[in-house]
């Protein structure tokens, strides 16, 4: 009788004594989460392996190679052939420094204009402003779709200075490819959560030193927003860089083009899937640089702006 009593107490102190040890459905749950990270990671990261496999190959061997792993792995005739296409068919270091530009200055304005609407809504009691939030908000829901003609209509009406003169429209020119996309309503958004996290005492303990409301937004909320302003740094270079619709509809000339709409030069006459694979690679890897040096601060600021509703 004493010996099936102590049995329970045997089991505690043989925890007790092997904390480490896990119950079987603790290494289930374990080994089906780790499964199941694989299987996401190669959803996702097999396809860049393709492209960049298939980009140091002919034609002729991508095609055969489709039917198995092959298409995967770096065998057969690899070469830099299809990179050296690249430069030769296009004006490849013109799309390039196109993209880089429009997309800098997209982000470095959009930052500045965004975070200082949202500290406007989130730290200064402006009448009205819960009602211009949700306006800003719903503009989310509408698809740029809808709004590219009539966008292009009203920058062809907007005079431009060309350094010598006054022109109309704005069409062709770099100011029609970064200023419709300053203003960005998820970035104001994501910096108004963030700014609303932020204790209001600091502010009043400001004011009370005699600073003003800019002097408030410059030396104590900005510093303290470094993860939403990677967040917001990241979410505006993406669209910038993957721009397509619009390049193509209001830019004609290649000193203007961004490298989207450069791919289209590999679609015409001879089609060259090796060639069209090496540009896809070389302009996927400033997106990859760019999440990979602010990945921990994209993701404390998309957990942060997530506390509060």
């Amino acid at each position: 009788m004493s010996a099936l009593a102590n049995r329970p107490l045997l089991k505690d102190i043989g925890d007790v004594a092997n904390p480490g040890r896990k119950a079987p459905a603790g290494r289930w749950s374990a080994a089906l989460l780790l499964v199941a990270k694989i299987l996401l990671a190669l959803v996702f990261g097999l396809p860049l392996v393709f492209m960049i496999v298939s980009s140091f190959k002919p034609d002729l061997q991508i095609f055969a190679d489709l039917g198995g792993l092959r298409a995967f792995l770096p065998v057969g005739e690899l070469s830099l052939d299809n990179y050296v296409g690249v430069f030769e068919r296009v004006p490849f270091a013109q799309f390039l420094m196109n993209s880089v530009m429009i997309s800098a200055l997209t982000v470095l304005l959009g930052l500045v204009v965004n975070s200082m609407a949202a500290f406007a809504l989130a730290r200064m009691r402006l009448p009205g402003r819960k009602v211009l939030l949700g306006i800003v908000l719903a503009t989310l829901i509408v698809p740029f779709e809808v709004m590219a003609v009539p966008m292009l209509w009203w920058v062809n009406q907007l005079p431009y200075f060309d350094g010598a003169e006054f022109l109309q429209g704005w069409l062709d020119t770099y100011a029609v490819q970064i200023v419709p996309f300053i203003a960005n309503a998820f970035s104001i958004f994501l910096f108004y959560q963030y700014f609303d996290s932020i204790p209001r005492e600091l502010d009043e303990a400001a004011r009370v030193d005699g600073a003003g409301w800019f002097r408030i937004y410059r030396s104590i909320v900005m510093p303290l927003a470094g993860p939403a302003v990677a967040t917001a740094a990241i979410l505006t270079f993406l669209p910038a860089w993957n721009q397509y619709l619009w390049p193509l509809m209001v830019t004609q000339s290649e000193s203007v083009r961004p490298v989207m709409v450069g791919i289209d030069y590999f679609k015409q006459l001879n089609v060259s899937w090796g060639q069209i694979m090496a540009y896809a690679s070389i302009i996927t890897v400033p997106v990859l640089a760019l999440f990979v040096a602010f990945q921990r601060s994209f993701v404390n600021s998309i957990a942060a702006s997530g506390v509060k509703g």
